[in-house]
């Protein structure tokens, strides 16, 4: 600890993301990644503007991106804001929504992400637990808050909310801001973007990291009313007003547009979660209905860690939490039908030697 750091800094226990390793040995089920290569059209469309432009400053309002956004997704321009990945867009919602001493809610098992922002932007925060079977107890949101932050599908268990129930949420909330993490929403989840219309608390934020397979990119995305748009571009422009460069604005841009293989590589990933998922369950894992790109494992005879580690020794990154409730749970990506054959190979050698 340096003498020098702020009181916040002190205090605060860092994100920690998934093993990112230098080598390619490893089969990576780690950190939620595509296992298949962006739109071509995107790549041609970052490749075209790789030239001497990147000597002048990219658009600071992202107008062509954001228009893009509005169309797809049926709303205005001004109900969109862009930013270097959700998370960015996560800690700008802190700042434009919530004040210093007030205390938002979350569940107990969700994204890391939000207790750190809560204490690097001194908010306090009240933990919601879920149920036995990792559902949210919907009614739990229906009490005093300053701000609600809920990722839907959840992570890392996957389980998803129907939209009636956001709405539950959100009638129950009408004068506090509602945020709905959806960064794996587009594999079988519903979004809750047409409640936007509707409630003007609403924020949805989403990602093209996951299902359009750029998250080297870093580009996220936040829909809602304009005034939530205007308390999101306010903080951006006090902070940095280029956060999307050239390279990002034109890729992102043409990997909305290719709808085509959006739903193909989609749909490849939601099939092999299936077959997955069968197979887990015949050799006796409890696997968690999942709506995202991942799976939540755990064995009754084979503890998390270890199975994490023996996994690892094969060449095999997945997740392991050490957390209470879920230290014996891995959070395992979906890989192509080749990566994940190989895993379930190796988790039934792993097993057989272990049982």
């Amino acid at each position: 600890m340096s003498k020098y750091w702020s009181n916040i800094v002190k205090k605060i226990s860092p994100y920690v993301p998934g093993e990112q390793p230098k080598d390619r040995k490893y089969i990576k089920l780690n950190t939620n990644e595509n296992p298949y290569q962006p739109s071509q059209k995107a790549l041609k469309a970052i490749s075209k503007v790789a030239n001497e432009s990147l000597r002048l400053y990219p658009d600071p309002t992202c107008d062509s991106l954001r228009n893009t956004l509005a169309e797809y997704h049926g709303l205005k321009a001004s109900e969109v804001f862009v930013g270097n990945g959700s998370d960015e867009i996560l800690a700008f919602s802190f700042m434009a929504f919530f004040n210093p001493g007030d205390t938002i809610i979350f569940p107990d098992i969700t994204y890391s992400f939000y207790e750190v922002y809560s204490s690097m932007f001194c908010v306090n925060y009240r933990l919601i637990p879920l149920d036995e079977e990792f559902n949210i107890p919907v009614e739990e949101f229906f009490t005093e808050n300053d701000g609600i932050i809920l990722a839907n599908p959840n992570a890392p268990t996957g389980k998803a909310l129907p939209i009636e129930s956001i709405r539950r949420i959100l009638e129950k909330n009408t004068n506090k801001v509602v945020i709905i993490d959806e960064a794996y929403v587009d594999f079988g989840a519903q979004t809750s973007i047409e409640l936007i219309k509707e409630f003007d608390n609403l924020l949805v934020i989403g990602t093209l990291s996951k299902s359009r397979a750029l998250a080297g990119l870093r580009v996220g995305f936040a829909l809602g009313n304009e005034q939530l748009i205007e308390g999101l571009d306010r903080v951006k422009n006090s902070i940095n007003s280029y956060t999307l460069d050239r390279l990002a604005l034109v890729g992102a841009e043409e990997a909305i547009k290719d709808h085509e293989y959006f739903c193909e590589i989609r749909d490849k990933i939601i099939n092999t979660r299936e077959w997955v998922s069968d197979k887990l369950s015949a050799l006796g894992f409890k696997v968690i209905e999942s709506k995202a790109n991942f799976i939540f494992i755990s064995h009754p005879k084979i503890n998390g860690k270890l199975l994490f580690e023996k996994l690892k020794e094969s060449n095999i990154l997945v997740r392991h939490f050490n957390s209470p409730r879920i230290d014996n749970f891995l959070r395992v990506s979906i890989g192509c039908d080749e990566e994940m054959d190989f895993f379930c190979q190796k988790v039934r050698e792993i097993i057989e030697s272990l049982c």
